[in-house]
């Protein structure tokens, strides 16, 4: 009976851990997906990416200076967490979810990391 119980508890746990890296991957379509549709119509308005155009509306006024300092903080912490924390875990192409921050933002980069570390996890608890 306790086998079949520890069977039946390791079954859960891997359904849940298999849930969340499907959640994940849907967060990092939704990531990508958001910011690049208010992104590319930007760019297509102004025929190209203009970066001194892009940092003047990006510090347009306060409040988008205010969202702007956030992201950029958040970025530069996720990018430092993603290196540690792989590491510490040994995981491998943590250079995609660093690129995917920089490219389209936390937004993409963070639930990136954190499929790849479920997949991580995942091995570990597997052997």
């Amino acid at each position: 009976m306790r086998n079949k119980l520890d069977g039946l508890v390791g079954f859960l746990k891997e359904m849940s851990s298999m849930k969340l890296r499907y959640l994940y991957l849907v967060f990092c379509l939704i990531g990508l997906l958001l910011p690049y549709s208010q992104f590319l119509p930007w760019i297509m308005e102004h025929h190209a990416l203009n970066m001194p155009l892009f940092i003047r509306d990006l510090f347009a006024n306060r409040i988008s200076a205010f969202f702007a300092m956030d992201v950029i903080v958040s970025a530069v912490v996720l990018i430092s967490f993603i290196q540690s924390e792989g590491k510490r875990l040994g995981m491998r192409l943590l250079w995609l979810p660093t690129i995917g921050t920089l490219l389209v933002g936390v937004s993409l980069g963070l639930p990136l990391f954190l499929y790849q570390r479920q997949l991580q996890l995942d091995r570990v608890a597997a052997q």
